[in-house]
């Protein structure tokens, strides 16, 4: 089956929203219909885009929206091990709240914490159990 060049462009935007932040955007399109976990190629999320670009509101929209917070990409890097590499610590915090797992992933959150010395994030990840 050939693709569509059309939905491949729409989807294309769709991720750069994400990146850019466009919160009201993504919102309008996820409840007309567009998959809260639309994955692009390398299996990150608008959620992951919009986490790794340090862009806390549009984190916690998609995550009211059902947006599954500790979904890996295919390289097994989680949404949350990504604003903590870019030090981005209200995307951690909305992460945290929408019950994203700081163990979870390859390397996980804490151990990227870890990595670069932010002991900030390990303090906050203390208190979330080890799944």
């Amino acid at each position: 089956m050939q693709p569509d060049p059309e939905l491949e462009e729409f989807a294309t935007r769709l991720f750069g929203l994400a990146r850019a932040g466009e919160t009201d955007l993504l919102r309008a399109y996820v409840e007309a219909g567009v998959p809260v976990d639309l994955a692009n190629d390398k299996g990150d999320t608008l959620l992951m885009l919009a986490a790794y670009h340090g862009h806390a509101a549009t984190v916690r929209a998609l995550a009211e929206l059902g947006a599954d917070p500790g979904r890996p990409n295919d390289r097994g890097q989680t949404p949350l091990a990504g604003a903590v590499f870019k030090k981005e610590p209200e995307v951690v915090r909305a992460l945290l709240e929408a019950g994203a797992d700081p163990y979870a992933g390859t390397p996980s959150a804490a151990d990227t914490a870890r990595m670069f010395g932010n002991d900030e994030y390990l303090k906050w990840f203390q208190n979330r159990p080890k799944t």
